[in-house]
């Protein structure tokens, strides 16, 4: 008996019911170390088109459509603008904006174990007990026939955080932030919010983008400071040693995107220009953005960069054609970067190894954010 269970012919272990999907055969040399890559589609904005897709290791299988494959009886697919993703343990955890929920998969085989209710979530976090998730509250522009800004209907309350049980999937209340927050991190004991306030821009009270990362206790749930960094902030990333990064998209005319440093003493330092699109990879940042980005008929000249505590230097990548609309390290030289081409027909995704682009596959509609599991 010892020897057939070591042989794995006893126990066997049974096949993922996702086992007979099939996709693209790509090519997976020179990454590993993983099961799954999830590529988040955002969708069109009220269409009710985002959509999950997966590179799956064990086949080198790109498959696209992933969640109403695994998920028929969901006819209405995984709902209206994905805009965060996350694996967590063995879930997969994604924010669905206008959808107002954050559905929660098996990462195993994709099939779906609890959608939460949470009104416009935007980012996720999480920790030991609670998946934390920033909310934009409410916050809406409606645009007239001339795109000027009806303020007449639009809204601008505070955003929020929700708390949420890993294990129950229950929200467990909510504390006010800023303008609407977008992404977070948890170091520490502390939550991390980069609040953009970008619709608080062109609305009252503050006719001005947010500049402010709020910090929340966790175990009392409660702001305890809030930290002024630069306008419009985006994305929020910890290195666990203590360093806190936060990127700003600007204000898209005269502020550039860049990558900013809250330090363990609470000091805020500039890292790098251009940090439209990052992603972090164990204690280092990599960031890649344009110096002509208020140009939007000259075509975009990327510069790329990665930072390790607070140091920025030079990472060299042949783009080769690909428009970065969202970045993901597998390891210290592969990366896959999304494409989201027009934002209305499907994008794509390649694969990046030691500076060069390796192949491109089909996605769904706006691709732009990545998970490993």
């Amino acid at each position: 008996m010892a020897f057939a269970a070591c042989n794995g012919t006893l126990f066997p272990e049974k096949p993922s019911i996702d086992s007979d999907l099939k996709g693209e055969t790509v090519d997976i040399a020179g990454i590993a170390g993983f099961r799954k890559l999830f590529v988040l589609n955002e969708g069109q904005m009220g269409s009710n088109n985002a959509s999950l897709d997966m590179l799956r290791l064990s086949d080198a299988s790109y498959i696209t459509g992933v969640f109403k494959k695994m998920n028929p009886e969901e006819a209405a697919g995984l709902g209206d603008v994905g805009n965060d993703i996350a694996v967590i343990g063995d879930e997969l955890w994604i924010a669905v904006n206008n959808s107002g929920i954050v559905d929660v998969l098996s990462a195993k085989d994709e099939t779906e174990i609890a959608p939460i209710q949470v009104p416009m979530p935007r980012s996720l976090a999480y920790d030991n007990k609670y998946v934390y998730v920033s909310s934009w509250n409410g916050a809406v522009a409606v645009y007239g026939s001339d795109w000027s800004v009806d303020s007449s209907q639009s809204k601008n309350p505070t955003g929020a955080v929700y708390r949420i049980d890993r294990r129950t999937k229950k929200v467990e209340g909510s504390v006010e932030v800023g303008y609407q927050p977008e992404g977070l991190a948890v170091y520490n004991g502390k939550l991390y919010v980069a609040n953009s306030g970008g619709i608080s821009n062109f609305l009252p009270p503050t006719y001005a983008y947010d500049k402010t990362v709020s910090v929340i206790d966790t175990k009392t749930f409660k702001v305890e400071k809030s930290i002024d960094v630069e306008i419009n902030l985006q994305k929020v990333y910890s290195d666990g040693k203590g360093n806190i990064y936060v990127t700003s998209f600007g204000n898209y005319y005269s502020v550039h995107s860049g990558l900013w440093q809250i330090k363990a003493d609470g000091s805020v330092a500039k890292v790098s220009d251009y940090a439209t699109y990052t992603a972090i990879k164990g204690d280092t940042v990599y960031c890649i953005g344009n110096e002509n980005e208020f140009d939007y008929l000259a075509l975009p000249e990327w510069k790329t960069w990665k930072c390790k505590a607070g140091a920025a230097a030079s990472w060299t990548i042949n783009l080769d054609g690909v428009n970065p609309y969202g970045l993901a390290a597998l390891s210290d030289d592969s990366f896959v970067i999304a494409d989201a081409v027009d934002y209305f027909n499907p994008g794509n995704v390649s694969l990046f190894v030691d500076g060069a682009k390796k192949w491109t596959v089909g996605a769904g509609i706006c691709p732009g954010h990545f998970a490993i599991w």
